[in-house]
C-alpha cells in the first residue's frame, strides 16, 4: 500500500484550524497537527516550515497570480484600473472555492496579535510586489505606489467583509464596492469643508 495520501495540504490546514480553535494558536504543535491530519511529520515540512506557514502559505501563490495578471494586462488601462482587476482575477481563481477555509484562517489571524502583525507585514510585500510590477509596466514610481497602496487598501475592506459569516457576495464584487467607496471618499475629501 502506499503511504502517499491525496490532499495532504488541505488536510494539514484543516487539523491546524481546528486544533487552533480547540486550544490556541500557541498551545498547537506540529506533532499535534499531524496526528490530527493522519500524517507525519516529514509530510508537514515538505509543505510548510513551520507551523505559522499553514495560514500563510498561500500567499507566496496569490503575489506570483496577482502579478503576473498586472504584466499580462492591456497596456492602455490606467494602473488602479490594473491592480484592481488582477485582484478580481485572482480572487476568482484562489479563493473563492476556498472560502469557508480563508474566513476560518482570518479568524485565527486576527485573534492572535503576532499572526496579525505578520499578515500585515505580508500585506506590506504585497503592496510593494505591486508598486514594482506597476514600474515594470513603465509607471511613474510614485503613482505605481499609490495605486497598489489603494487598491490594496480596498482588498483589505472587502476580505473583511468577503470574510464575514453572513456575508454572500462574491469578493470580486466587494472589491469593486470598496473602491467605489474609497473614490467616494477621496471626492467628499476634495469638497470645500463648510463655512
Amino acid at each position: 500500500m502506499p503511504r502517499w495520501k491525496p490532499g495532504a495540504v488541505d488536510r494539514l490546514q484543516t487539523a491546524a484550524l481546528e486544533l487552533f480553535d480547540e486550544q490556541g494558536f500557541e498551545r498547537t504543535t506540529v506533532a499535534e497537527i499531524v496526528q490530527r491530519a493522519g500524517l507525519t511529520q516529514r509530510t508537514f515540512f515538505n509543505h510548510f516550515a513551520d507551523k505559522r506557514e499553514v495560514l500563510f502559505g498561500l500567499s507566496s501563490e496569490l503575489q506570483r497570480e496577482i502579478i503576473g495578471e498586472i504584466a499580462a494586462a492591456d497596456a492602455a488601462l490606467p494602473p488602479l484600473e490594473v491592480v484592481m482587476r488582477a485582484l478580481g482575477a485572482v480572487a476568482d481563481k484562489l479563493l473563492e472555492h476556498r472560502r469557508a477555509v480563508v474566513a476560518h484562517r482570518y479568524a485565527v489571524i486576527a485573534a492572535n496579535p503576532e499572526l496579525m502583525e505578520r499578515e500585515l507585514g505580508k500585506n506590506a510585500a504585497l503592496t510593494d510586489a505591486i508598486a514594482a510590477a506597476l514600474r515594470e509596466r513603465g509607471g511613474d514610481a510614485d503613482a505605481a505606489y499609490l495605486a497598489a497602496s489603494v487598491a490594496m487598501l480596498a482588498e483589505q475592506v472587502a476580505f473583511r467583509a468577503w470574510t464575514r459569516p453572513d456575508e454572500t457576495r462574491a469578493l470580486r464584487d466587494l472589491l469593486q464596492d470598496a473602491l467605489h467607496a474609497v473614490r467616494t471618499t477621496v471626492d467628499a475629501a476634495d469638497r470645500p469643508l463648510p463655512a
